[in-house]
C-alpha cells in the first residue's frame, strides 16, 4: 500500500528547517581551517539571520499563538509547538555558539587582535578609552529616569542599552536606562584592541546620573515584530501607507529580550514588566556580544584584511572583454556566472544605453538595488537626456523599503515612469530591456537574471545573468512590461514563463514528464528554498517512478529524502561557503529545453503570490555551461552538506580529491583571464568535466 503523500510524516517544518540552515552557517565559523576573521564573519551572519528570523517568522508565530489560531502547515505542528521547538533548538545551540566565539577570540589574540571589556584593559588603554568616552560618547548617549513621573521610554526595534538600579544619598532606589544609539560604534577601537561600548558605558554609568550611585546594571537588547502589514490602496496613497508602515516597524510588539548571564533579577523583572514579555522570551549569553551583527565592525577593519579569505576580483571574459556589449549580444546570447564573471557588463548594459543617442527606451524592475546604485544614476541620466525610462520599483521588498522609496522618488522627480508594484503581488522578477533605433528599424535587447541589480551583493552572491536580442525573448519582455504598467487579464508569455500563472504549472509538467523516463530520468533543481507542497508531492511521485533527483537547496527544505517507497531516489544538498548560493536553476535531462533559470524559489510565496520570471536556455553551449555548474556543485566535497531522513545535515566527506567549487572557480577564472584572448568563456563546463572524470 502506497503512503499518503499528504501525510505529515513526509514534511519537515519550515521554521525548524531554517534553523538547520543557520546552524550550517554557524558550522562555517567552527571551521578552524578558515582565517579567524572569516570565522567571525559567519558568526555575524548567523546573528543577523537570527534577528530577521525573530522579527518576521517568530513574530508571526507569536501572533498566531496569541490569537489562539491553530493554523498548521503540511507538517501539522501548531504555532505553540513550533515556538517551543524553536526555543529548545536555540537554547541547545547556545553552548556551541559561545564555545565557537571564545575559540575565535583566542585565535585572534595570537594575531595581536584583542576583544576586551573595559575592566580588563591595561592602564594606557584605559586612559585612551576614558578620553573617548567623555569626548565622543558621553555627549551622545541618553540617560533616562523611569518612575511615576518619567514613563518607560519607547524602544525601537533592535534597541541596545543598559538597565540600571540607582541609589541616592538618602538610600532611595530608582530605576533608569541608558540608551546607546546606533550612530555610535559597537566597539571602541584602540589600535587592534576592540572594547564593547556597553562595558565602557556600564563602568561610567554613575557619571550620567549625578547624585546617584549605580548599584546594579545589565546590558540588554530588544527585538520587535517588524513585519509590515499594509492594506494596498491607490498608488498615490500607497507611498504614504508604506512610510507609515516603516514607522510602525519600530512600534511592533516585543518578541525577544537578550541579556547577559547573571543579570540582576530585579532589573530583569523590571524590563519584563514594561516590555510585556515572559521569562521564556529571554535569551542569555555568557561572553558573546548581544548584537552579533556588530562583529562586522571588526571583520571589516581594513588593517586586518589578512585575517579573512582573499578577496576575489571578478573578471570580464570574452566576448565582453573586447566587444561593445550590444554588438556582442546581437551576435550571440551571453550567460554570466557571478561573481566569477564580473557584474560590470550588467551595469554597462544600462549605463551605455543611457549615454547612447540611439537609445529610445529603457525598462527594468528594481527589487534590491542597494543604497548606492550606479544603475539608478544611469537611469536618471537617461531621463534627463530625453529617453523614455520605465522602472518598476518594488516598495515591498522587505528591509529594503526605505532604499527603494528613495530611488522611486528620485526617478519620479526627474520624469521617469515609475510603477510601485502590483496590488496583492510582489514583483520579484529580474529583467531589463533596452530599445534602440538601428537604421530604419528598432532593435531590442534584454537582460534576465536570478539576482538583484545590486553591484555590491553581486560580489558575494552567486547568480546568473543572461543577455539576448532574440525576437522571442524581447517580444515577451515588451509584453511583460506592458502587463506591469497597464490593465491586462492576459498574463501568459510565449517563451518566458511568468508567476503566478505559468511557472508552477510548467515545473509540474516538466517534473511529471521527466518521471516517465523512470530510472533513465534525471532532474536537478537548485534553489534557495523548497517549501511548496505540490512541487514536493510531484517530486515524491517522480522518485516512486525511479527517477533520479538531485536537489541543491541552500536554505529551507520541507521535503524528506531517503524514505523507502517515497523518496529513496532523492538526494538533497546544501552548499554553504564563501559565497551565498543564490541562483535558481532547473534541469530536466529529457526535456526539449533542458535548463531554465529563474527569479523564483520553490515556495508558495514565489510561485503563487509574486510576479516572477523563468527563462528557458535554448543555446546548447550555454545549457552545457549551466549543467556543469550544477555537476561541479554536486561533486563538491568541501562545502556540501547532505540532508538526512531525520532532518539533520551531514557534511559530505572528502574522499580522494578535495573539491571546493567556490575556490576552484576563482582559480580557473583567473587562469582563463590571464591566457590568450582566443580562449572561449566555456571554462566552467571544461573544468567540471575534468573534475568529474578525476572523481
Amino acid at each position: 500500500m502506497s503512503m499518503d503523500l499528504n501525510s505529515s510524516q513526509l514534511y519537515f517544518n519550515r521554521e525548524l528547517s531554517w534553523l538547520q540552515f543557520n546552524s550550517r552557517v554557524l558550522a562555517q565559523a567552527l571551521d578552524e581551517n578558515l582565517p579567524p576573521l572569516e570565522r567571525l564573519k559567519f558568526i555575524a551572519i548567523y546573528g543577523t539571520n537570527l534577528d530577521e528570523f525573530y522579527m518576521i517568522r517568530v513574530a508571526g508565530l507569536k501572533s498566531l499563538y496569541d490569537a489562539r489560531i491553530q493554523e498548521t502547515g503540511p507538517d501539522k505542528l501548531t504555532p505553540g509547538e513550533q515556538l517551543e521547538e524553536i526555543r529548545n533548538y536555540l537554547h541547545q545551540e547556545h553552548m556551541i555558539l559561545e564555545s565557537c566565539y571564545n575559540s575565535i577570540v583566542s585565535e585572534l589574540y595570537t594575531h595581536g587582535v584583542n576583544i576586551k571589556n573595559y575592566t580588563t584593559l591595561n592602564e594606557q588603554e584605559e586612559e585612551e578609552v576614558k578620553a573617548i568616552f567623555f569626548n565622543e560618547i558621553y555627549p551622545v548617549i541618553i540617560p533616562i529616569a523611569v518612575d511615576a513621573t518619567h514613563p518607560f521610554p519607547h524602544l525601537n526595534n533592535l534597541s541596545f542599552g543598559l538597565a540600571l538600579t540607582l541609589r541616592d544619598d538618602s538610600n532611595q532606589i530608582k530605576h533608569g536606562l541608558i540608551r546607546i544609539p546606533r550612530v555610535l560604534p559597537r566597539f571602541i577601537q584602540i589600535d587592534h584592541t576592540f572594547v564593547p561600548i556597553d562595558t565602557v558605558v556600564e563602568y561610567f554609568a554613575s557619571e550620567l546620573f549625578p547624585g546617584f550611585k549605580c548599584i546594579a546594571s545589565t546590558p540588554f537588547r530588544v527585538t520587535r515584530n517588524a513585519d509590515i502589514e499594509i492594506e494596498e490602496e491607490e498608488a498615490d496613497d500607497f507611498l504614504e501607507i508604506l512610510q507609515e508602515g516603516l514607522r510602525s516597524r519600530n512600534k511592533g510588539s516585543f518578541i525577544r529580550l537578550e541579556l547577559l548571564d547573571g543579570a540582576n533579577n530585579d532589573l530583569v523583572q523590571f524590563l519584563l514588566s514594561y516590555l510585556k514579555l515572559d521569562q521564556e522570551d529571554i535569551y542569555s549569553y555568557k561572553s558573546i556580544p548581544l548584537d552579533l551583527g556588530s562583529l562586522w565592525q571588526i571583520v571589516g577593519e581594513n588593517s586586518l584584511s589578512h585575517l579573512v579569505l582573499p578577496t576575489f576580483s571578478p573578471k570580464i571574459l570574452p566576448p565582453l572583454d573586447s566587444e561593445d556589449i550590444f554588438g556582442a549580444i546581437e551576435k550571440q546570447d551571453i550567460l554570466l556566472y557571478h561573481p566569477y564573471d564580473s557584474f560590470d557588463p550588467v551595469v554597462k548594459f544600462i549605463s551605455q544605453a543611457a549615454a547612447d543617442p540611439d537609445t529610445l527606451a529603457i525598462r527594468m524592475t528594481l527589487y534590491r538595488a542597494g543604497p548606492k546604485s550606479p544603475i539608478v544614476k544611469a537611469l536618471i541620466d537617461a531621463v534627463r537626456d530625453g529617453k523614455q525610462v520605465m522602472v518598476l520599483v518594488e516598495l515591498k521588498a522587505r528591509f529594503d523599503e526605505e532604499n527603494n522609496l528613495r530611488w522611486a522618488k528620485l526617478l519620479e522627480e526627474v520624469g521617469a515612469h515609475v510603477v510601485y508594484g502590483i496590488p496583492g503581488l510582489k514583483v520579484h522578477a529580474k529583467i531589463a530591456q533596452v530599445i534602440k533605433r538601428k537604421g530604419k528599424k528598432l532593435q531590442s535587447y534584454v537582460h534576465l537574471a536570478t539576482g538583484n541589480y545590486n553591484p555590491s551583493t553581486a560580489k558575494i552572491y552567486t547568480d546568473i545573468s543572461y543577455f539576448s536580442a532574440k525576437e522571442a525573448y524581447v517580444k515577451d519582455a515588451t509584453n511583460f512590461f506592458h502587463f506591469l504598467t497597464g490593465f491586462s487579464n492576459y498574463t501568459k508569455l510565449d517563451t518566458l514563463y511568468m508567476a503566478p500563472t505559468q511557472i508552477k504549472p510548467k515545473l509540474l509538467r516538466l517534473i511529471e514528464k521527466e518521471s516517465r523516463h523512470g530510472k533513465e530520468g534525471h532532474m536537478i533543481l537548485k534553489a534557495n528554498s523548497l517549501v511548496d507542497q505540490d512541487i514536493i508531492k510531484a517530486l515524491y511521485k517522480a522518485s516512486q517512478e525511479g527517477c533520479k533527483i538531485d536537489l541543491i537547496i541552500r536554505g529551507i527544505c520541507c521535503l524528506k529524502p531517503g524514505i523507502k517507497g517515497v523518496s529513496e531516489h532523492i538526494t538533497v544538498h546544501s552548499i554553504i561557503g564563501k559565497y551565498l548560493e543564490h541562483p535558481r536553476i532547473y534541469y530536466f535531462k529529457h526535456a526539449k529545453t533542458r535548463c531554465y533559470i529563474a527569479s523564483a524559489d520553490l515556495m508558495p510565496r514565489n510561485l503563487i503570490r509574486r510576479v516572477e520570471l523563468m527563462t528557458p536556455i535554448g543555446e546548447e553551449h550555454l545549457t552545457q555551461k549551466i549543467i556543469q555548474i550544477l555537476m561541479l556543485q554536486l561533486a563538491d566535497n568541501n562545502l556540501n552538506w547532505r540532508l538526512q531522513p531525520d532532518g539533520n545535515y551531514v557534511k559530505v566527506p572528502v574522499l580522494g580529491k578535495s573539491i571546493n567549487n567556490h575556490k576552484i572557480l576563482e582559480e580557473y577564472t583567473n587562469k582563463i583571464h590571464n591566457k590568450s584572448q582566443k580562449e572561449t568563456p566555456d571554462y566552467v563546463h571544461r573544468l567540471a568535466n575534468r573534475l568529474l572524470k578525476e572523481s
